[in-house]
This record gives structure tokens, C-alpha cells and sequence, in this order.
């Protein structure tokens, strides 16, 4: 008889014996995982593993379902290779590009190559998507399973080159390793940063529908991954996301290998020079369109999810409206919370803070009215020890050319202005909306993204830990998606804060903080895929993160801006 090994499994709270070399998938159909779903992946000594990883040595098991991050994107990324299986079997002359996260999926596009590494989209309409979604639905019944085997990187950059894939060749080939993991789907080769799932067949939930010239590929709900959540267009977000592309266009950069090349051949100072002038057009065009309306609009409104750099974009905005001949005046929304004792509670019954109404919505409108009217008032000053609002003198009175800023998490929320005059108001959302991706058929993240810029912050400026920014990071994603949002497609216009240098320069600093956290933290496995995701990156050096001007909005998470925050 073999010897068993002996495995602590998290959901157990206990040890379990198993043969040597049973996998994790096998071992989850044998004892309860304590998922309220089917198991996707599982983290083994805190490190994001396969259901194919073989046991052969003592292990700390935690099994995970689609509502775990982890989970959740393991799951899609076997969709997208199946997607991509999918359109390599119908369209062989087309190459799929995985462009982008919309709010309910993940978009895409079939383009056809025209020569030197460039392409042209086709509209895939209807009917190419549903030809996708058939053959989808095809080798998802055939439950075939998800290979991986290793290669060289040589071997594996010339069968990226043969297949098309001249961004990931590129990004292949200047790995800082020997070796790297390609999966097989029928015989189709790709890479993927993450896990996947074992089979084909446990893809049991998807959809595939057209969107724009392309279509959006969705994965299950976070919250019932039994259900894909209703999908809402949101037509501003996606002309942010297709103008992002385009100013990628511009500088040459279609992912994150010919970033990589730039910066190796000396071109940084460049790319940041040319990502910074483009910026300073979009502050330019918005101050222009308040100016516009400068007979109406009184009241200037901004909101971003964490991290979007909105303060920054406030305050570019503002210098911008300087130049036009206007006066920029700052009212912080945080002043008109409500008393402690009034503030509404959560489920749990603890004060709910982000709550809209936590907020004295009537006396805000009530003072915004009287400022509209040339009135006189004296501003608020909240404290936030005792819990209470309280006067100090400061007055202020709206005159020709003044125009009111502020800035928020509710600040796009129609609730939020419902006693003032809608006209009155231009509402701005900003947020780092990059569709830079790492290779044609693996994408970026825009929360992982804002992530990043907030840990940096949150050590250099606040004395805040990487690994504390990680564990709440949940909870500040889940504030978004309930206040921030759900309104965004109120706003007049989109600012995309993303700057085309900025993972070469989050690398710089992000890396040696994630490396800090010890392998028994809560907040390892997060910190592991990250640093994968960053190993990928040719990070600046000092001297070209020097050329960043004191302006940009990246200072604002580095340190070194002329603005005060």
C-alpha cells in the first residue's frame, strides 16, 4: 500500500489522507469543499494552483468557486480560450483580440491582418456571433480538456510568430526565464497568466452577444455564478476605452511587448512626453465644454473609483478653466456629512458612511442654490473625531466667471442634486481606463491597475502596508460597484486617467512592496499574482521616472506634484 498524504484542508478545518499524486480536482469530488458552487481552483499553501496540480507532499488546501476573485478568473480565462479555439475554427483568416473589460464582460474584436503587424477590424454583426457562440457551445459539450505543457521561450515566441501573434512572441521572448507554460485546447496553443480550468465542460455558464464592431464575451455574476448578470450598454465608457486604443495607436504600443521595446531602446522620456501631451488635450477639450456652457453651468461635479487620480484630474481641470477666464472654487464634498447619530446603517447595523445618505442632501442643495443666486454663506467644516459638523467663519459668495468644483464618490448620483437645477451642473467621471493589454488574447485589468497606483500611494504617503491595501481592497471594490458604478453613464464626459507608461513605472515601485509580504498572509496569493503579472514589464529606471512632469497625474501616487493633495 502506498504511503497517504497528509493534507489540511481549509473548509474541513482538518486533515485528510490522500494517495500520492491525486489531484486537487479529484480530491475536491471526494470530501465536502464547503463551496456553495462547483470548485474551479484552489489556493495550496496560499499559492493559486490548477485542479490538475498532483499531490505528492503534505499541503493547507483551499478550494474555490466562481465567487472568489481567483475562481472568477480562472473560469474566465477558459472561457476566452475557448472563445479564441472558437475563432480560430471558423474564422482562419481573421485573429481574435480580447481588448477590454466592459461593466458585465469582456470585449473583443476579429481583425484581419494587412500586413507589418498591422490589422483592420471587420464588424462581426450577428451573425459571425452567432457562428462564435455555436461553435463555443460546440467544444464546450465535446469536454475537452485545458493542456499545459512547458516550452522554451524560443519554442514558444516561433509558435506565437507562425500563429500571428507577433505581441506575444515579443512579450515571450523577453521573459526573464528559460521556460514558459503554454496551454493546449485541441491542439491550439496559447499562454495565460493564471490557471485554468481541468475540462471544457465545467464552462456550464456564458454568453456571447454583439457589441459595437466587435461583441462581449460574458462570464457568471460574482454574487449567483449560476446567473450572468443583465447586460447594460454603456456607449460614453466604450468611446473612452476606443479613444484609449487610439492614443495607443498613436504612440505605437497595441500591448504590452512593444511597451517593453520602447522603453529598452531609450524611447521612455519620449513615451511619457507624448502620453502626458495627450492628456493636457483632454483637460483642454473638457475646460473648453464647461466654457461653452459657462451662461449655465455653475457647478463643476467629479467622480472615479479609488485610485482614478481624480484630485489631480480637479485640479488640471480647474487651471484649465483658469486659462479660459474662469474661477475655479473648491467646496469639499466631505463638509456636508450628517451628525454621527443621524448617519443611516448598514445591514449589519454599523454606520454606513458611503451612503449617499449620509449625506445632508437638503442642506447641500439649500446652500448650492444660494450660491447660485449670488447669495452670501458660510461653509461647513466637518470633523471627523467628534462626528459633527460645525461653522468657522469660512464665507463664500459666487461672482461673474466663478465656477463651483467638487469632487466625490456620489458625485455622478442624480440624488445627490436633486434640489438644484440640472442645468447648472457638469458632471465629469474619471477613471484609469487603459485597454493596453498584455498580448492579443490576455488583457489587462483596469482595477488591477488602480490597485497598484493605491498601494504605491497608500506607502508612500499614508504609512499604509501593501498587504493592508490588499485585504481591503474587497470592500472598496464593492463600494464602487454600489455607488460609483452604476452612475457612471450620467456623466458629460469621461476622463481615462491611464497613462501608457504607468505599469513600467508601478513596476518600479509595486514590486518591492509586494515582495514584503510574508507566504502566511491572507494577502500572498494576491501579492504572487501580481508580481507575475508585473514580471512581464520592463520597469523605468530613476532617470526617466525624473522626466515625469510635477503635474502629472501620476505624481499624485509617486510623490514629487506641484499640487497640494
Amino acid at each position: 500500500m502506498k504511503d497517504m498524504i497528509t493534507v489540511y484542508c481549509d473548509s474541513l478545518q482538518g486533515f485528510y489522507d490522500c494517495e500520492p499524486g491525486m489531484t486537487i480536482g479529484e480530491l475536491s469530488r471526494k470530501i465536502d469543499t464547503g463551496c456553495g458552487y462547483p470548485v474551479v481552483a484552489a489556493l495550496v499553501d496560499n499559492m493559486l494552483k490548477e485542479l490538475t496540480f498532483p499531490i505528492y507532499t503534505p499541503h493547507t488546501i483551499k478550494f474555490l468557486d466562481c465567487t472568489h476573485p481567483d475562481g472568477r478568473r480562472t473560469y474566465s480565462r477558459s472561457l476566452s480560450f475557448v472563445l479564441q479555439k472558437a475563432a480560430v475554427d471558423m474564422f482562419p483568416d481573421l485573429q481574435l483580440f480580447l481588448d477590454y473589460t466592459l461593466p458585465n464582460g469582456l470585449y473583443g474584436e476579429l481583425r484581419r491582418p494587412v500586413g507589418n503587424d498591422a490589422f483592420v477590424t471587420e464588424t462581426a454583426g450577428a451573425d459571425k456571433v452567432g457562428t462564435l457562440r455555436k461553435r463555443m457551445e460546440e467544444l464546450i459539450r465535446a469536454d475537452l480538456p485545458f493542456e499545459k505543457t512547458k516550452m522554451t521561450n524560443d519554442e514558444a515566441a516561433a509558435l506565437f510568430r507562425r500563429n500571428g501573434r507577433s505581441e506575444k512572441a515579443a512579450l515571450v521572448a523577453d521573459m526573464e526565464k528559460f521556460f514558459v507554460s503554454v496551454y493546449l485546447l485541441d491542439g491550439y496553443a496559447d499562454t495565460f497568466y493564471g490557471p485554468l480550468l481541468e475540462r471544457t465542460g465545467q464552462i456550464d455558464v456564458f454568453d456571447l452577444i454583439p457589441y459595437s464592431e466587435g461583441f462581449c464575451l460574458q462570464a457568471p455574476s460574482a454574487s449567483d455564478p449560476s446567473v450572468i448578470s443583465p447586460y447594460k450598454y454603456q456607449d460614453k465608457l466604450s468611446a473612452v476605452f476606443k479613444e484609449n486604443s487610439e492614443w495607443c495607436s498613436i504612440l505605437g504600443a497595441h500591448g504590452i511587448g512593444s511597451v517593453n521595446e520602447s522603453v529598452k531602446k531609450g524611447q521612455a522620456r519620449e513615451l511619457i512626453a507624448v502620453a502626458e501631451s495627450l492628456h493636457e488635450r483632454k483637460y483642454v477639450k473638457i475646460a473648453d465644454m464647461i466654457h461653452d456652457r459657462r451662461d449655465k453651468v455653475k457647478l463643476v461635479l467629479i467622480a472615479g473609483p479609488s485610485s482614478s487620480g481624480k484630485t489631480t484630474t480637479s485640479k488640471r481641470i480647474a487651471l484649465q478653466c483658469k486659462v479660459l477666464g474662469l474661477n475655479p472654487l473648491v467646496i469639499a464634498m466631505d463638509d456636508y456629512f450628517l451628525n454621527r447619530e443621524k448617519t443611516p446603517r448598514d445591514a449589519n447595523g454599523e454606520y454606513d458612511f458611503e451612503s449617499i445618505y449620509a449625506l445632508d442632501l437638503p442642506f447641500l442643495g439649500a446652500q448650492l442654490n444660494d450660491l447660485f443666486d449670488g447669495k452670501e454663506v458660510e461653509l461647513p467644516k466637518y470633523d471627523f473625531v467628534k462626528g459633527e459638523r460645525h461653522f468657522d467663519g469660512r464665507r463664500m459668495r459666487m461672482k461673474e466667471g466663478d465656477i463651483l468644483i467638487m469632487e466625490g464618490i456620489h458625485a455622478l448620483n442624480p440624488e445627490l442634486t436633486k434640489h438644484i437645477d440640472g442645468e447648472k451642473v457638469f458632471r465629469v467621471f474619471a477613471s484609469a481606463l487603459t485597454s493596453l493589454s498584455v498580448d492579443e488574447n490576455n488583457y489587462i485589468s483596469t482595477a488591477d491597475n488602480r490597485l497598484l497606483r493605491r498601494m504605491v500611494r497608500d506607502n508612500f504617503t499614508r504609512g499604509i502596508t501593501p498587504e493592508e491595501t490588499i485585504l481591503r481592497w474587497k470592500s472598496v471594490r464593492a463600494g464602487e460597484e454600489k455607488n460609483i458604478f452604476p452612475f457612471q453613464e450620467n456623466a458629460d464626459v469621461m476622463f481615462n486617467s491611464a497613462l501608457l507608461f504607468e505599469l513600467p513605472l508601478l513596476r518600479y515601485y509595486a514590486e518591492p512592496l509586494l515582495e514584503r509580504i510574508p507566504p502566511l498572509s491572507e494577502a500572498y496569493a494576491e501579492s504572487v499574482r501580481l508580481r507575475k503579472f508585473l514580471s512581464y514589464i520592463t520597469p523605468l529606471t530613476p532617470d526617466e521616472i525624473d522626466c515625469i512632469p510635477p503635474t502629472s497625474v501620476m505624481r499624485e501616487f509617486i510623490g514629487g506634484s506641484t499640487f497640494e493633495y
